[in-house]
């Protein structure tokens, strides 16, 4: 059980930093191509964590 808590959290952790990464672009570019490319990859980063998240550990 602890093995599966320490690997949600640094994933967790993982998108924060990947969040907080792209929201300068975001705020400073303002170009609405830039925003869905970077809202693509983090849909991408989510979805990716979710199946992270229920994977069966080992």
């Amino acid at each position: 059980m602890q093995g599966r808590f320490s690997k949600i959290v640094m994933a967790l952790i993982a998108v924060a930093l990947a969040l907080a990464f792209f929201a300068a672009p975001i705020v400073k570019l303002k170009e609405p191509a830039m925003i869905v490319i970077i809202l693509v990859g983090v849909v991408a980063m989510v979805y990716s964590f979710i199946e992270f998240v229920r994977e069966k550990d080992d």
